[in-house]
């Protein structure tokens, strides 16, 4: 627990922190935190799932199966509850509030703090790429459209409001290349294409830039909000932090899924909300302040829950011979 909280967790409230006194200060700005977001989101992120999977064998995508099915059917089981929660459970909510709700606490920040905690966690490996990758096509691919189509779909209801076509957002989201550059990755592995060693330095430089760049980027975000903790962002932190990792183990541990990848599965879960869910919100102006204050607290409280699940999976699964620590 030592290690995980010395190379994983401190080095993440360090640089997070950096970005909020900077954010304070004045040095860099809400806007400047969204340019960074871009470059992570569109570059290095990108870069660094392609690299890492391109890398892998086909043998490694054929026993990850499982947890992709495994994996997809805990955040989108995890995105709907939160929504129907949210949306309908709470005096003067409507469908867009549920919409964000499932967007933030529904959907785990692989994108931006993946690679930071499982990394220092599980090593360097195509692996743990591969966990990443899964579970950001998830996110990505799937959660976010579908947000998008039910927020839209709840907002199309409002006078003067131009109803959208459901499909535009999953459009949208597959166009991203954080969607796509894992998706073609994957497919040059199943078909055999060989990625040429000469060419991954180029791509390196950028990807390398992805966990730093990210967790700075929401410290700066997190200075530029107003926190108000309130029960809906308790509420939603709770279903985060705990709801969705305990229901990644429970479904794990009942397909008996590979001890490795159920420990990456279970600390993907128990990552905090989605960071995109925020901008989301900020850009149509739908359930900010519920949301930020529950990503805040929910940063706040992984601190703990981080290596709580660890030990919690230890005690259920057994040891798992991957852990670098």
């Amino acid at each position: 627990m030592e290690h995980i909280i010395l190379y994983a967790i401190v080095p993440i409230v360090v640089v997070m922190l950096a970005g909020y006194i900077s954010g304070k200060k004045g040095v860099f700005s809400g806007d400047d935190a969204k340019k960074f977001n871009k470059v992570v989101l569109n570059f290095a992120l990108p870069a660094a799932l392609f690299v890492s999977i391109v890398s892998a064998s086909r043998e490694m995508l054929y026993d990850d199966l499982k947890l992709t099915l495994v994996s997809t059917g805990v955040i989108m089981g995890c995105f709907m509850l939160v929504y129907f929660i949210f949306a309908f459970c709470f005096k003067g909510n409507n469908g867009a509030d549920g919409a964000v709700a499932a967007l933030i606490n529904g959907s785990p920040t692989i994108g931006f703090l993946g690679f930071a905690v499982l990394e220092p966690i599980f090593g360097t490996t195509p692996a743990v790429a591969l966990v990443v990758a899964i579970v950001g096509i998830v996110v990505n691919a799937i959660g976010i459209p579908v947000g998008l189509s039910l927020m839209n779909a709840s907002l199309a209801d409002k006078p003067g409001q131009k109803k959208q076509s459901a499909w535009k957002p999953v459009i949208k989201a597959l166009k991203q290349p954080v969607a796509w550059a894992p998706i073609l990755a994957v497919v040059m592995v199943l078909v055999g294409i060989k990625w040429p060693a000469w060419l991954s330095p180029s791509f390196d430089l950028i990807a390398k830039a992805n966990a730093s760049m990210a967790v700075f980027s929401a410290g700066i975000t997190l200075s530029a909000i107003k926190v108000d903790i309130n029960w809906q962002a308790i509420l939603g932190s709770l279903l985060k932090l705990f709801l969705m990792p305990a229901a990644a183990l429970f479904i794990g541990l009942l397909c008996k899924m590979d001890i490795e990848n159920l420990y990456m599965l279970v600390v993907s879960c128990a990552l905090p909300p989605a960071f995109s869910g925020i901008i989301i919100a900020d850009e149509n102006n739908v359930y900010v302040a519920t949301g930020t204050s529950s990503l805040t607290l929910s940063v706040i409280l992984f601190i703990v829950t981080c290596p709580l699940w660890l030990w919690i999976t230890q005690m259920v699964a057994g040891p798992c011979p991957g852990l670098h620590i």
